[in-house]
C-alpha cells in the first residue's frame, strides 16, 4: 500500500470539502440579503461541483473543486410594499436560499472532511507502527 499516495488522495478530499463549505457559508449569510435597487435581483444561491484530476507524479486520480455554478431556481417574493427594494407592486425579491438545505449540505460537508481526516489519521498510525516495527 502506498501510504503517501492515500494521503494525498484524502487531502485533495479535505481542500474540496473545504472550499465547498465556504461556498455553502456564502450562501447562508446572504439568506437574507435584498436587492440593492428597487426590482433588482438579490443574491443568487451558489452550488458546487467537484472534478476529477489525475496526478502524474502520484500516479492517483484526485479531486477538486470544480465549477461554482449559480442556482437558477426561482427567487422568493414577498409582499412588503414599505421596503426599499419593493418593485412597483410592492414585491421583494429575497435569494432563492433555502437554510434548511444549505445546513444539511454543511453537515454532509463535514462529515465527509471528518472521514477524510481519518483516513489521514489511520495512514499515519499505520506508518508508525511501520515505523516501530522495522526498528525492533
Amino acid at each position: 500500500m502506498d501510504f503517501f499516495r492515500t494521503m494525498a488522495i484524502a487531502a485533495s478530499g479535505l481542500r474540496a470539502q473545504a472550499g465547498r463549505m465556504r461556498v455553502i457559508s456564502e450562501n447562508v449569510a446572504n439568506a437574507d440579503s435584498t436587492p440593492t435597487a428597487p426590482g433588482g435581483d438579490p443574491y443568487r444561491r451558489k452550488i458546487v461541483t467537484f472534478r476529477s484530476e489525475f496526478d502524474r507524479a502520484l500516479g492517483a486520480r484526485l479531486v477538486e473543486l470544480g465549477r461554482v455554478s449559480l442556482d437558477r431556481s426561482a427567487f422568493q417574493l414577498k409582499h412588503e410594499p414599505g421596503h426599499p427594494a419593493a418593485d412597483a407592486n410592492g414585491n421583494v425579491k429575497y435569494p432563492n436560499v433555502n437554510p434548511i438545505i444549505e445546513m444539511t449540505d454543511m453537515r454532509d460537508a463535514q462529515r465527509s472532511y471528518e472521514a477524510n481526516v481519518n483516513v489521514i489519521g489511520a495512514t499515519r498510525r499505520m506508518i508508525q507502527r511501520t515505523i516501530d516495527i522495522l526498528k525492533a
